[in-house]
């Protein structure tokens, strides 16, 4: 740890220090998250790129009496060293260590959970409210960049924080990211903000020469309408004083003494004030400077070469996906691709490569991205919408609205689905078979392996004659071929892939092949299990489902999504539909938020790994355990 750093335990201590010993500050903080995150991973370029930021705020500002909101989450890496948490930084992500993302059960200093995209302002503004309502005094901060502002929410937020006129300081980290790069209107918008610098001036020089002159009031006033014309010159309309915000900026966010000095004035201010701070995301890292999409979010790596510690042995379903949505792309010229900010990390760099006329970076804007793809799908286009499982819930209404009850052809390829790992609970994607098969008319599917990815993607494309919904985890295949020529799926229908008498397996996506392990071990106990992958969460295969409980009496279904509304509850409500009596246990995540450590960890704490799987299956059977 650095000298300096050594004795930082509170934002207090902070204050001791000069504005060149904050400036040496920051560069151990630097080497302090790199260190770490080339340990644990993690979000390293944008924590990188937040760094003076989060020391001027602790600097000028008193956490926790003021209220500090990161958006999002990831950039707030040095808020959390700032904040006591240095000692402990080591153990970032990792099973019963610090979470990844702000968390007020962590700390009094995280005033709000975040880990979703372009909340900030619209929490900001209800603490604002409640400090009023209250009769109290502090300070509430919104931190939000990398793209949040791409987020209709925060435009809401924005809008109703003008209306009411509350205190509040919202900053921009404007590094021209998010986790791709920035797209559309506002990224534009905030580029010509930066290439004019010389309105502000004169607005300052303007300002201060009037006053001088007699019956200055009059004159400022005058000023003013003038000054109003000139910005439709000299800048492209200023958005966020439209918006009743008072505008501060660009400056340069790597600048600790002009960031204490603004920051300083901007906390008496009794209005809504925006302060646009410039910034570089992966700060201090030449790598993540260079490639700071490659280092937005990454595994455990060397931090002297960049390479990933980890090396996978098989392609990821990820992967996977991106290289058959470029085949389909090729023979489906109908099809375009949709993404939230998310072109890299759901694999569609190569398909907007090769196809860049249909392919559509929609920023931050889940549900956005979905009605928009609705629109598409109206006029004929065949949308495909690739979006996180955890990022999917919120585009829900949009999903029920805008296409299921138009019953129009959208596929949703639905990312880190099932628990993630290390990002936790904000992160994981554990709802999406409970709220995806509540909706009307939707087909659910889940792969067990990447040939059978690549034919469910095949299959919606081609034959389902309504909207799709294909669900994948966050991990790699199981190394079966990807190569092989597309197939059909025929709609609806599972596959018995084991014979048993004793009891089925019924399980659908990441969890056959575990219940293939579990009927190997359930065999040395001298049980016959039988192992139904489920394919589709909706519709059910009633016809098998119903046949094979008949047979054996006793069914286990297993699936790596909440128990509640899930997979097996279709499987129940098929049974009572079809009026058969049999015994039912159901595995998977159970009715609580999930925290983080390792996938795997994970797994085996919910009893979803072969051996877990085959334990609570004899506990079921009334057998003896594993030994």
């Amino acid at each position: 740890m650095g000298r300096l750093l050594d004795n930082i335990k509170t934002p207090d201590d902070l204050k001791r220090l000069s504005v060149p010993e904050l400036t040496e500050l920051a560069a151990e903080i630097r080497e302090r998250i790199i260190s770490v995150v080339s340990a644990t991973g993690g979000h390293l370029a944008p924590s990188l790129g937040a760094v003076e930021l989060a020391i001027a705020i602790h600097y000028v500002f008193d956490s926790p009496k003021d209220k500090i909101i990161w958006d999002v989450g990831h950039q707030a890496y040095a808020h959390k060293i700032l904040t006591g948490r240095n000692e402990s930084f080591s153990s970032l992500r990792q099973e019963g260590g610090l979470s990844g993302f702000p968390k007020p059960s962590e700390s009094e200093h995280d005033a709000f959970g975040t880990g979703h995209g372009s909340t900030s302002i619209s929490a900001a503004l209800g603490m604002s409210c409640a400090r009023d309502i209250r009769g109290e005094n502090y300070r509430v901060v919104a931190v939000i960049g990398d793209g949040s502002l791409t987020g209709g929410l925060s435009f809401e937020g924005l809008n109703q924080a003008g209306g009411l006129g509350k205190r509040l300081i919202v900053i921009i980290n404007d590094n021209k990211m998010s986790i791709s790069p920035n797209v559309g209107a506002l990224a534009k918008y905030m580029t010509k903000l930066i290439s004019a610098p010389g309105y502000r001036r004169f607005e300052a020089d303007l300002w201060e020469l009037l006053g001088r002159m007699p019956s200055g009031g009059r004159a400022r006033y005058l000023a003013g309408r003038i000054t109003e014309s000139l910005k439709g010159l000299l800048l492209p309309g200023t958005i966020f004083e439209e918006l009743g915000f008072k505008y501060y900026g660009p400056i340069d966010g790597h600048n600790i003494s002009d960031l204490i000095a603004v920051l300083t004035q901007l906390k008496e201010v009794k209005i809504p004030v925006m302060l646009h701070t410039l910034t570089v995301k992966g700060k201090g890292y030449k790598r993540a400077e260079e490639n700071s999409s490659l280092y937005h979010g990454v595994g455990a790596f060397d931090k002297i070469t960049g390479e990933a510690e980890k090396k996978t042995k098989y392609p990821t379903y990820t992967d996977v996906f991106g290289s058959a949505i470029v085949e389909i792309g090729a023979q489906f010229k109908d099809v375009t691709v949709i993404t939230a900010a998310m072109k890299d990390n759901t694999g569609l760099a190569g398909f907007a490569d090769r196809f860049p006329e249909r392919f559509f970076d929609v920023g931050m804007a889940e549900g956005h991205a979905v009605t928009f793809a609705a629109g598409l799908a109206s006029r004929g286009a065949l949308p495909v919408v690739a979006i996180y499982s955890t990022f999917l819930q919120r585009a829900f209404d949009h999903i029920v609205h805008d296409v299921a009850l138009q019953n129009l052809k959208v596929v949703f390829v639905v990312d880190r689905a099932g628990v993630v790992g290390e990002d936790g609970p904000t992160h994981h994607g554990c709802l999406d078979l409970a709220y995806l098969r509540a909706v009307p008319g939707l087909t659910v599917m889940a792969p067990k392996d990447e040939g059978e990815l690549r034919n469910m993607l095949f299959t919606a494309v081609k034959a389902c004659p309504g909207p799709a919904a294909i669900r994948f985890p966050r991990s790699e295949g199981v190394g079966s071929d990807a190569t092989l020529a597309f197939s059909e799926l025929r709609g609806g229908r599972a596959e018995c892939v084991r014979e048993g008498e004793d009891v089925v397996l019924c399980a659908i996506g990441s969890m056959v092949y575990p219940c293939l392990e579990a009927a190997e071990m359930l065999s040395e106990k001298g049980i016959k299990a039988g192992v139904v992958n489920a394919r589709f969460a909706k519709p059910v295969d009633d016809e098998l489902i119903c046949r094979l409980a008949r047979k054996s009496g006793k069914l286990v279904t297993v699936e790596e999504g909440s128990l509640a509304g899930g997979f097996g509850s279709a499987v129940l409500e098929c049974l009572e539909a079809n009026g058969v009596c049999a015994s039912v246990k159901r595995l998977g995540i159970p009715d609580a938020f999930i925290e983080h450590a390792s996938r795997g960890a994970l797994l085996e704490k919910l009893g979803l790994t072969a051996r877990g799987i085959a334990k609570a299956t004899l506990s079921f059977l009334g057998a003896s355990e594993l030994k």
